[in-house]
């Protein structure tokens, strides 16, 4: 343990880098509350996104660093902020005409569109927690609404009216001439209507803890600040939410980066050192557009574990998060080989290497064996030409190239082939093109089926592929036109596996009898 300790303090995985920075932030005296808290927050106006999990994943990674490293105890609060007024009706959801009915109204006030929850906020939070409890996260969650209404956040308003002008200069340096005219960091909820109301402060009485305002009828109200009567703008809200809980660390995406200087002013006032931040790059739908919950692009977590596995989406998510990437299907196929790619190498690497494996940070350092001995693209290309209809057409290929596996000893290359023929039928059988082979291409396929009619050596990867290698050597240059020509003639896609590999598992015989049919064109 001393051993993996000491590798950590050094390790250059991101999650131990950032750990080691929240580490400083105490290495004189431990925090008072007794335990170092992490934060993220979400806000609930639309179903949770894919992004939403890998904010949660990227910080339980950190969490899990910091754990290796410190004894300091920590927790992990998920944040929802239901109180927000719905500012417009998600396009993804039902019952669109009863929803504009109750705009600026807090969520957990608006009807649920789905008819299954009290509010549209409770069941948002009740998908994000069904999608934090499907990848076993340990986090406690609190909902806005409550942390109002219960008094929970009763000291930092009052705090925040005692210093309100002080809170109001930090905030009216970032707005617009117009927008400061009517700006409050205190946004009243009507007492009649319920609305969330964005208006100017007539009064603030610190003393009374009370604010006077004007509605949109012009007709006065005063209301306590605490009780769930008034919110904070958002921004305020961030800092003052980091003061009330004595957050230590929160990350978030770019868009948020700009803020955090704000966000940070607003919690020393309130007399609270502002945590550690981490700010990722936004997630890309395949327009390069960045993904939100309203607009309901890119892929749903339910999307892509229809496909692949939950590891599959951690390794992804684990990936540069400095870094903006496409979260589209197509990355999918890809995340699944790398992923068992470096469960693989994991055993044989020394502690150094083990805490710089993404896999070490998935499975918080307890890491399980691949049983994958058919990779998910192979598997692609033998749905293809097997017209696989099922896994088991393609586990009576797999059985021939490797006896010993079996759906009960390899699960995880068993729910692979499930999911490689569903993925072929729905990405890759619509867009799958043949072209026919040129004379030189053809001159080559029929020295290659020759060569393969005529072995009788080990049906290995290794030795398939020197035949394949050879065949084009002394005719192509560069040589990856004669792969390039094999994958568009015998697979109909732009690339493929290594192809001794292919023929090992789909079989010499019937990889003899695929070529025979590209080159009488019965493929283009």
């Amino acid at each position: 343990m001393s051993e993996l300790r000491d590798a950590a303090m050094s390790a250059k995985a991101w999650p131990f880098e950032e750990a080691r920075r929240l580490l400083k932030r105490y290495e004189k005296a431990p925090p008072e509350k007794g335990y170092v808290l992490f934060e993220t927050g979400y806000g609930p106006s639309g179903l949770p996104h894919i992004g939403t999990f890998g904010e949660v994943l990227r910080t339980t990674m950190i969490r899990h660093a910091f754990q290796q490293i410190s004894d300091i105890p920590t927790r992990l609060f998920c944040f929802s902020d239901d109180l927000d007024g719905m500012r417009k009706v998600p396009g993804n959801v039902p019952n669109q005409e009863m929803l504009q009915e109750h705009l600026q109204k807090p969520l957990t006030s608006v009807p649920d569109p789905f008819g299954e929850f009290e509010s549209f906020g409770h069941h948002n939070n009740a998908m994000l927690r069904r999608f934090l409890d499907t990848f076993g996260f340990e986090y406690e969650f609190y909902s806005a609404t409550d942390f109002y209404k219960s008094g929970q956040f009763d000291t930092t308003l009052l705090r925040a009216a005692e210093r309100y002008d002080d809170i109001m200069k930090v905030m009216l340096k970032s707005l617009r001439e117009e927008r400061q005219q009517t700006y409050s960091i205190f946004l009243p909820l009507h007492p009649e209507t319920g609305r969330v109301l964005y208006v100017p402060m007539k009064n603030v009485d610190a003393a009374k803890g009370e604010i006077t305002f004007d509605d949109e009828e012009g007709r006065e109200w005063t209301l306590p600040v605490t009780g769930g009567n008034v919110k904070l703008q958002w921004k305020p809200d961030f800092g003052a939410r980091w003061a009330a809980l004595g957050v230590d660390f929160e990350m978030y995406g770019k868009d948020h980066s700009t803020n955090t200087p704000i966000y940070d002013k607003i919690c020393e006032i309130l007399g609270t050192p502002a945590p550690e931040h981490f700010t990722y790059e936004l997630f890309l739908d395949d327009k390069g557009q960045k993904i939100s919950k309203s607009s309901g692009n890119g892929i749903s977590i339910d999307e892509w574990l229809s496909y692949a596995s939950s590891e599959s989406l951690s390794y992804f998510m684990y990936q540069k998060p400095k870094t903006a990437k496409r979260l589209f299907f197509d990355v999918i196929p890809r995340a699944v080989d790398e992923y068992h790619q470096q469960l693989r190498a994991y055993p044989g690497q020394d502690a150094a290497g083990k805490l710089n494996n993404p896999v070490h940070h998935i499975h918080n350092g307890d890491v399980p064996e691949s049983r994958m001995v058919v990779s998910f693209a192979m598997l692609l290309n033998l749905a293809s030409v097997a017209s696989a209809q099922d896994k088991e057409t393609l586990w009576g290929f797999i059985n021939r190239y490797a006896p010993d596996a079996s759906p009960a000893t390899h699960p995880d290359l068993d729910a692979a082939a499930g999911s490689a023929v569903k993925y072929y039928e729905d990405f890759v059988a619509p867009t799958k093109t043949y072209r026919a082979p040129t004379d030189l291409e053809s001159e080559a396929l029929t020295d290659l089926r020759d060569q393969l009619a005529a072995y009788d050596g080990p049906v290995e990867d290794e030795a398939l592929q020197s035949i394949v290698y050879a065949v084009g050597r002394d005719r192509f240059d560069p040589l990856r036109d004669w792969f390039k020509a094999i994958y568009e003639t015998l697979l109909g896609a732009s690339q493929g596996p290594r192809f001794g590999g292919f023929i090992a598992l789909y079989g010499v015989d019937e990889t003899v009898a695929l070529i025979d049919r590209a080159l009488a064109g019965e493929l283009a």
